[in-house]
């Protein structure tokens, strides 16, 4: 019976489907890479405090219960895309606020502040919507730079930071900060030059990129690279044999003339 029950089980737990491996399964490794990082990588507990042991006992009873780490389930609204929130989001849940009314639903939201971050590489200053936390992480992390270029994508989550990891990436990769004043480029360019480490090229191009953008970048690039049929392709390849064979006179002198060149042995018509 019970083999009968697991075997039920089973049925109703539907996995997600993975969109890398549906439409996304033509996009180059390196948006892979980063999609996995962004959406499929367990982000640090903000919400929430996890639990360091594995088993918890009761003081009173003495039993031993197993402890888990289960994340509260948040949603990011459109407006963070727009600001940078530490991490934080919108907790949907249920509140008793009389002590004899049934609960209400209720929605915690984080407290946005609007504040001016500073970033060495780009020398650029930017009003930014910002959480308590985002700017305790920037005094943490010694600087704006440091915090977006060391924090994954899981973490920062908004598209308006990946953008800027992305354009911090790529002004170091170009080397083409502080154009006017070398002394300063160089400077700033050793000091993070070792966050480029961990990418190449090919993984910066594709960095911070949504699914429909790398999408509609993938179509331009196959736009660019005109698919050639296999027939003409073939077909080149032989005239260049033929060719290459006419031009040749020592190739002539090894045929035979009875038993004729491969060509003609494949010939169902031909006298052999």
């Amino acid at each position: 019976m019970t083999s009968r029950v697991s075997l039920a089980s089973k049925l109703y737990k539907f996995t997600l489907p993975n969109i890398l491996e549906t439409q996304g399964k033509h996009l180059p490794e390196s948006y892979k890479k980063f999609y996995k990082e962004w959406k499929f990588t367990q982000p640090q507990p903000v919400h929430y405090i996890p639990h360091q042991a594995k088993w918890y006992r009761n003081p009173n009873t003495g039993e031993v219960k197993p402890l888990q780490n289960t994340p509260i389930p948040v949603y990011f609204p459109p407006e963070s895309n727009k600001g940078i929130w530490g991490g934080e989001a919108v907790i949907k849940g249920f509140q008793k606020r009389q002590r004899l009314k049934q609960r209400v639903p209720h929605f915690w939201v984080p407290h946005l502040i609007q504040s001016v971050v500073y970033s060495e590489i780009l020398d650029k200053r930017m009003s930014v919507t910002v959480t308590q936390r985002t700017l305790d992480l920037i005094i943490k992390n010694y600087g704006f730079d440091h915090y977006v270029l060391k924090t994954k994508a899981c973490d920062l989550q908004s598209t308006l930071a990946l953008k800027l990891k992305k354009k911090m990436l790529l002004s170091l990769l170009k080397m083409d900060l502080y154009p006017e004043d070398p002394i300063k480029r160089d400077e700033i360019y050793n000091k993070y030059k070792h966050y480029l480490e961990e990418y190449t090229e090919e993984d910066i191009e594709w960095y911070g990129l949504t699914f429909s953008e790398a999408l509609i970048k993938y179509e331009k690039q196959m736009d660019m690279k005109p698919i050639v049929p296999l027939k003409i392709k073939l077909r080149k390849e032989y005239l260049a044999h033929l060719e290459e064979e006419k031009n040749n006179p020592a190739q002539e002198l090894l045929l035979d003339k009875k038993e004729g060149s491969w060509i003609t042995k494949l010939n169902p018509f031909s006298k052999n």
